[in-house]
């Protein structure tokens, strides 16, 4: 077996410093960090990105620098770090959807700190968990046959910087240029946030069709990483959305009939009262933007078809996978171990304790008040389904990234099946109607981050074995991780859910589901709830979604990617189409230059450390904006350093606008600049 052709790197015993107190403190920082860039990213365009090899490069130069780290230190660093990230895509990809329940759910009463902390922790342990008896059968047996790509590149990392950290330069570069161009941005305002071009609802030939762009960092970073292929998918579906369906149904539906349709969903009171989606106004019957109202009221619902359906489909395909995944790692789980001393790289947590800890997980959900469910033998079922489909995704989800990475772990798809089979087994068993939509969405919630960070936790055993460290060592720091992280997750969630006051003036109050921070597939997990357990969804929509699905499926295209795109803001995917042609434009050029490179070369190159630095710089600057914001005497503070007004009167909308373009224009050249530039050899460093 491959364990036998493989033997991993081991650090000499002078360097065998491993789970020191400064590898945990240095790793909960950066999953700290991590995670709550993660949030804000996720919120605005329900898209993360794996921080894995950053926080591995961050170790590497922070740790050996300032703390004399080992390479052992270093890879705990980036093992604890990581749960940050993971657990807070499996949070915001889920749990904002307490908010968008039937009313008369409670669903809203849930969304609270201590519920999120509690929720969090619990699906980051359960991940961890799961993945102790797997280790051995995944990780170590099928070192050749599952490449682990972000854990192996990793392992590579952690390698090469005990030699020298010249990687972290071009990150931190990335990172600072961010920082700056936020300051300009979300503080002083010199650059406008998200130019907009629309044609009038008069228009006879195209009307009320609308572009725009989110011009920040981090979606530019984000492109940049998702490569062209995937990016140009993902605006594919806003211009199908906002340049084809809205200016169709503009043409074709009155706006009070639209106006109605808001009211059904909740998003507008009634028709005799102002604002709402696009700005109603009662008098004139008619919306400010209608494109902003029929996206709302009918397009919304067609992209959620249709990431509904894409994320099955994607789970269906790898059907044969989970199959064969799961027998497979059970099989292994029978095979006894010998009586010999096992190696410190061989070392588990006990199989006991997974027993143990299962059990107790299920006990805790039964007890703890702040879940929902109306007695102890309801929340005992929860508790029960959540370690069923715990144990079986848990393993699909590290297959999988074993074979395709963790930026294309089917989660959503995982998510969406354990909703639908949750609500069948409910409707089985009587509990249909509003009162059970909390605990279907806590299963499924629970599912999502358990399979986010199964995913990244395998990544990070695949690093471990490769450096030759404990994986005993490694699980206690992915428990560490998972609980210091969560605490600064649920923080996080709850500042950005606070309206500001602009916000509160107009009756809003959660940030989280407006424009500022969609919430997509928390959005989404609701809207199938409530639909199968009420039986009340508007299918006529959500169908059209799904055939949209299909027919992407038939012509050879991955629907996922251009569903998410439908459902989001075209001023989301724009500039994430924008990164993703400069990486396109950039392989082009290596590619008439002769340069080849290999997956781990590309992984570790110039451009995708400095778009790395971009995301990180930019979700960090957001949260931190987010945070001040809160604050009425702060927010008060930034209103007065607010160039825009000024800047607005001297140049006019159009040029304030045109100006954010040209530096949005300076950064993407600086990226392309950078994104060309060679990166050392990693065995010269």
């Amino acid at each position: 077996m491959s364990e036998n052709k493989f033997k991993p790197f081991v650090a000499p015993e002078m360097t065998m410093k491993e789970l020191t107190l400064k590898s945990i403190l240095l790793g909960c920082i950066a999953g700290v960090i991590f995670g709550a860039a993660t949030v804000y990213l996720a919120l605005k365009a329900g898209l993360t990105v794996s921080a894995s090899i950053p926080i591995a490069v961050i170790a590497i130069t922070l740790g050996r620098r300032f703390f004399k780290t080992t390479i052992l230190e270093n890879n705990i660093i980036q093992t604890t770090g990581s749960a940050g990230e993971s657990i807070a895509a499996g949070v915001v990809f889920t749990l904002p959807g307490f908010l968008f329940l039937s009313e008369g759910s409670g669903g809203e009463s849930f969304f609270d700190y201590m519920t999120i902390l509690i929720l969090a922790i619990f699906g980051g342990i359960l991940g961890t968990l799961m993945m102790i008896p797997l280790r051995r059968s995944l990780i170590v047996k099928e070192h050749d046959t599952l490449p682990y790509p972000e854990g192996t590149a990793c392992g590579s990392v952690l390698k090469a910087g005990e030699k020298g950290g010249e990687f972290a330069k071009t990150a931190f570069l990335g990172l600072g240029f961010a920082l700056a161009y936020a300051l300009l941005q979300k503080v002083l305002h010199v650059i406008a946030e998200v130019p907009t071009f629309m044609t009038r609802q008069a228009n006879k030939i195209f009307p009320s069709a609308k572009i725009s762009g989110e011009i920040t960092p981090e979606y530019l970073g984000v492109g940049y990483i998702i490569g062209p292929r995937i990016a140009g998918v993902l605006v594919a579906g806003g211009v199908l959305a906002w340049l084809c369906l809205i200016p169709l149904l503009a043409s074709l539906i009155p706006g009070e009939v639209i106006a109605t349709q808001l009211v059904k969903l909740g998003l507008l009171a009634s028709l005799e009262t102002s604002g709402g989606s696009g700005a109603w106004d009662p008098v004139t019957r008619t919306f400010s933007d209608y494109s902003a109202a029929i996206y709302q009221a009918y397009v919304k619902q067609i992209g959620a078809g249709a990431v509904a359906a894409g994320g099955f489909i994607t789970l269906l395909k790898t059907i044969p996978t989970i199959i064969s995944s799961f027998k497979d790692s059970m099989g292994s789980l029978k095979e006894k171990g010998g009586t010999t001393a096992v190696p410190r790289t061989e070392k588990d947590i006990s199989f006991k304790f997974v027993i143990v800890g299962s059990i107790v997980l299920v006990l805790l959900m039964a007890f703890l008040p702040q879940l929902p469910g109306g007695s102890i033998g309801n929340k005992l079922l929860i508790g029960l389904l959540v370690v069923i489909f715990g144990a079986f995704f848990v393993t699909v989800s590290s297959r999988i990234v074993g074979l395709i990475g963790s930026s294309n772990n089917p989660i959503s798809g995982m998510t969406i099946a354990t909703i639908m089979g949750t609500c069948l087994i409910f409707i089985a068993i009587g509990w249909t109607g509003k009162t059970y939509e909390p605990m279907a969405l806590v299963v499924g919630g629970m599912i999502c981050i358990a399979a986010a960070n199964a995913g990244a936790t395998s990544q990070d055993l695949k690093s471990g074995y490769i450096v030759g460290a404990t994986p005993r060592n490694q699980q206690i720091a992915l428990f560490a991780g998972a609980i210091v992280s969560s605490l600064v997750i649920g923080w996080t969630v709850h500042i950005l859910d606070t309206p500001t006051a602009e916000m509160a003036s107009r009756g809003i109050q959660h940030a989280i589901g407006t424009e500022a921070y969609p919430a997509p597939q928390g959005t989404l997990m609701a809207t199938l709830i409530k639909g199968i357990l009420s039986f009340n969804l508007d299918w006529q929509f959500v169908l059209v979604g799904v055939f949209i699905a299909i027919t992407l499926e038939l012509c050879g295209v991955k629907s996922l990617s251009f569903a998410v795109g439908a459902y989001l803001p075209l001023s989301t995917t724009l500039p994430i189409f924008i990164g993703g042609a400069i990486r396109g434009l950039v392989e082009w050029k290596q590619k008439r230059s002769g340069v080849k490179l290999t997956a781990e070369e590309e992984e570790l190159g110039k451009g995708n450390l400095f778009a790395t630095g971009l995301v990180a710089g930019g979700a960090v600057a957001g949260v931190i904006v987010a945070v001040l914001s809160v604050n009425e005497n702060v927010a008060s503070g930034l209103a007065k350093v607010n160039a825009e007004h000024g800047l607005s009167a001297i140049m006019g909308g159009g040029g304030y606008q045109l100006l954010g373009v040209l530096f949005f224009a300076i950064m993407g050249y600086t990226l392309y600049r950078i994104g060309r530039q060679k990166q050392e050899s990693m065995d010269k460093l």
